[in-house]
Formats: C-alpha cells, structure tokens, sequence
C-alpha cells in the first residue's frame, strides 16, 4: 500500500509566500505519512528558476523529515543554453532525485522552450511518471511511461477555466488506457480553473472503469491509499494483446 497526494494552489504575491503556505501544507500531509506529493504546472510567481536546490530548499527540508517524496510542479528551467520546462523530483533523503522535461510545450512556450525527448521512470515508495500538462493529450506519452515500469502518473498542470472538462476526460481515458491511477493537479485563480482530480479504477464484472474519486475546489491538501499491484494483472492482460498494424 502506498500514499498518494496533490496540494491544489491559488496565487501568490511571492516566491516566499507561496513557498511558506506550501510547506505548511506539505507537513500536514507527512503527518499522514504521504509518501509521495505532487504539486501544480507553474503555480509561482517567479515561475523561471535559475536554481532548484536553493529555491526549493524548504521542500528539501520537509522530504527528509517525513521521508516523502515531493513533486514540487514544473517550471521554466535554464540549461546551458535554452530554456526547458521542467518538472524536478525531490526523492525521501531531501536531494532532487531526477527531472522530467515537458514533451509537448504548449502554444506559447513553443517559442520560449525546448521540447524535453524522453520519459523517465521515477522509483521512490513506488515507480511513476510525470505528464506534464499538455503532455496529457497525447496518448503516446502516458503509454511510454507506463511501458517503462510506471505504476502510477502524477500531472502538474495549468488548466483554464474553459478546458477543465476536457482536461478530466484526457485524464480518465489515459489512466483507462494503461491501467494505472492518476494523480492531476491545477492552479486555481481568477484564470485557472482548479477541480484537481485523483482518478482511479473499478473493476465490475470484468470491466475496468475510470472513476474520478476525489476533486479539489479552492486551496486544499489531500491524500488517498493505493494497493498499486491491483491494476498489474490488467495491464498486462492490455499489453500483451496490443498489435503493431500499419
């Protein structure tokens, strides 16, 4: 059994602020003994960060006290000579562990960023994934993560108000499609529409069904138990059938 969480943000006034009422809910999750927690797509002020371990060296801080793994959101990255988005993981010892860079950067950020090129597999209390935000509408990502070991996807994402409902339909098919839970999470504001979801799967009578189990309004912290080897049988069963056809 693992656990699992997301913090839904508003906006802040600062870096600081935003970073201070995030780890305050940050430790009310470890005192539920959360092992892994994802946080929103760009959900700082400052959202491009010159230095991870300085910015983040609170979360640090936090990971190794309650030995929980954090997802801290994705953010624009400086390497060597371009921008990525990138989505940092701060493993249970407080070191970031690792980066996911976003696949598929969204209008916009086409012209601001790099696209990232490949899917990493993330093992902490569990095996997981990041698809990061636009990353969700494309199937092939969710399915390379999941091909590579990924039990679980987490998504930090910046959703308008006008795309939450097909964003919750990208979400449930996807987690449909490989057969494992997904953890999505958004900003809420004036423009972002929050309505953070955990989907997860029923099984009846041979079926397998995508289910929203919890959804987010406002600022709020939360976490739910999984048995993650429940879905191994079914997707395997779904692999093995699959055919390449042209």
């Amino acid at each position: 059994m693992v656990k699992l969480g997301i913090i839904q943000t508003s906006t802040f006034s600062s870096n600081e602020q935003g970073i201070d009422k995030v780890s305050k809910m940050l430790k009310g999750l470890g005192r539920k003994e959360t092992d892994i927690v994802c946080l929103p797509e760009q959900w700082l002020k400052d959202n491009r960060i010159s230095k991870f371990e300085k910015e983040f060296v609170n979360f640090k801080t936090i990971a190794k006290e309650y030995d929980m793994t954090i997802i801290p959101g994705a953010f624009y990255e400086r390497k060597d000579y371009r921008f990525a988005i990138s989505s940092p993981v701060i493993g249970p010892k407080g070191e970031i562990i690792g980066r996911q860079e976003k696949i598929h950067p969204f209008d916009y950020e086409k012209k601001l960023v790099q696209s990232g090129g490949k899917t990493k597999i993330f093992k902490t209390k569990c095996k997981f994934g990041i698809v990061i935000c636009y990353d969700m509408v494309f199937p092939d990502v969710a399915h390379s993560f999941v091909k590579k070991g990924a039990e679980v996807l987490f998504s930090p994402s910046r959703i308008i108000r006008r795309g939450i409902v097909p964003w919750h339909m990208y979400v449930q098919v996807r987690a449909l499609e490989n057969r494992v839970p997904i953890l999505a999470v958004n900003v809420q504001n004036q423009r972002f529409g929050g309505k953070s979801v955990i989907v997860d799967l029923i099984e009846k009578e041979g079926v397998m069904i995508p289910k929203i189990v919890t959804k987010l309004s406002g600022q709020k912290a939360v976490s739910k138990n999984f048995d993650l080897k429940k879905y191994q049988k079914s997707r395997i069963t779904r692999f093995s059938d699959s055919r390449k056809f042209s």
